[in-house]
Formats: C-alpha cells, sequence, structure tokens
C-alpha cells in the first residue's frame, strides 16, 4: 500500500506546488492510516486542514484501497 500511497501523492504534489506547498510523506500504518507533513507554504496556511482533508485524503482514498484516514505530523 506503501507505493499506491507515494504514486498517488506524486500526482496531488502538483497541485500543492503550484501553491508555493508540497507533501512528504512520513508513514502507513497497517491500519490505514496515512501521515503526511505539509511543508512550504501549506505548513502555515491557515486553510491547510482543509487542504488535507478535502484534496489530499480525499485523493489517496479515491486512488488506494485501504486508505482510511490522512493525518499530518
Amino acid at each position: 500500500m506503501k507505493e499506491q500511497v507515494k504514486a498517488s501523492l506524486e500526482n496531488i504534489r502538483g497541485m500543492l506546488q503550484a501553491d508555493g506547498g508540497d507533501v512528504e510523506l512520513v508513514d502507513v500504518t497497517d491500519d490505514g492510516v496515512v501521515k503526511v507533513k505539509l511543508t512550504g507554504r501549506c505548513g502555515s496556511c491557515p486553510m491547510s486542514q482543509m487542504t488535507l482533508k478535502m484534496g489530499v485524503e480525499r485523493q489517496l482514498k479515491q486512488d488506494v484501497p485501504g486508505v482510511r484516514e490522512v493525518v499530518s505530523v
């Protein structure tokens, strides 16, 4: 599952980089929790939680069966 998550994040990354941010994969747990770190402008943006849930998490759930949740660490 970790390789699938990495591939999906590569597709998402362009959207974030267009706004001066990025996403870094930290871990994928056995129970489907993906831990990421938002960097650049995304790390300090007040809308980062919405980006995380409505953008990153939604796309990962769509692309990778078994992803239950995405959390920022």
